[in-house]
C-alpha cells in the first residue's frame, strides 16, 4: 500500500505549502483543523466510549496532539508511511498518551480502536490502493468502531483552487462524497452521516452562521463521512 511515501518527508517545508495554499481563504492551518475536531467531536457524541483513537495519516501530528486535548482520556496513536515525518511529530506533538508508529507498523498492532480519524489522505493513495488502507482501517477498529473521514471536496471550486496552489496537491486524485460513500460500504462499513463544512472564506465570514444548516448539501470545501464497523 503506497500512502504518500514522500510527501511528508518534507517536514518544515509541508506547513509552509499547505498555508500557501490555504492563505487564499484567509485562514490558517488551525483553523481548519479545529472547525474538523469540534465537528468530529460533536457528531461521536453517544457512539460509545472513545479510550483509543487512531489518527491515520498523522503526518507532522498536529491533529494527533489536538485530539489528545479534545479525548484527554483516550490513548492516541498517529500512523504514517513517513519515517522523517514521524520523527518531526515525535519532537513537535509527543507527549503522555501520544505515541507515533509506522504503517507498517499498525499493519501488525493487535490493538482495536474506537475511532480512527482521517484526514486529507486518501486523495493520495492511488484508486487501486485504496481498498486496502481502507481495509486495514477496518480490521483494527473494534467492531462497532467509529470511522471520521475527511477530505478535500472536487465539487467545491475553492478546494479545487486551493490543492492547485500547493506542491503536494496538485497531482492529487480527488473523491467525491458519493465515491467516499460508496468506498466504505464496499469495504464493510455502515455510512452514519455526511457532512459538508467550510462554505464561506474569512471576506464572507459574517455568513458562517449559517454554515450548520447547509452540510446536507454537499457543497462545502471539506466533507466528512461518518461510518461505523459492522
Amino acid at each position: 500500500m503506497e500512502v504518500r511515501e514522500e510527501l511528508f518527508d518534507l517536514s518544515e517545508e509541508y506547513e509552509s505549502m499547505l498555508n500557501q495554499g490555504i492563505r487564499l481563504s484567509g485562514e490558517s492551518m488551525s483553523f481548519f483543523m479545529e472547525g474538523r475536531l469540534q465537528l468530529l467531536q460533536k457528531r461521536t457524541r453517544g457512539t460509545g466510549p472513545v479510550s483509543t483513537i487512531l489518527d491515520f495519516g498523522c503526518g507532522l501530528g498536529f491533529a494527533s496532539q489536538r485530539l489528545r486535548q479534545i479525548f484527554p482520556a483516550a490513548e492516541i496513536t498517529g500512523a504514517d508511511t513517513s519515517r522523517k515525518a514521524l520523527e518531526a511529530a515525535r519532537q513537535k506533538n509527543g507527549g503522555p498518551g501520544i505515541r507515533f508508529v509506522t504503517v507498517d507498523d499498525l499493519g501488525n498492532s493487535p490493538e482495536n480502536f474506537d475511532l480512527c480519524h482521517v484526514n486529507g489522505v486518501f486523495h493520495h493513495i492511488l484508486p487501486a490502493e485504496r481498498p486496502e488502507a481502507l481495509g486495514l482501517i477496518h480490521r483494527v477498529l473494534r467492531p462497532g468502531g467509529t470511522l471520521a473521514l475527511f477530505e478535500n471536496n472536487p465539487w467545491n471550486f475553492g478546494a479545487r483552487m486551493v490543492m492547485a496552489r500547493i506542491p503536494f496537491d496538485r497531482d492529487a486524485q480527488m473523491l467525491s462524497p458519493l465515491l467516499t460513500a460508496a468506498s466504505l460500504r464496499q469495504s464493510g462499513f455502515r455510512v452514519l452521516q455526511t457532512d459538508s463544512l467550510f462554505f464561506f472564506p474569512r471576506f464572507l465570514k459574517g455568513l458562517r452562521f449559517s454554515e450548520p444548516f447547509l452540510g446536507w448539501t454537499r457543497l462545502g470545501a471539506q466533507y466528512l463521512v461518518l461510518a461505523a464497523k459492522s
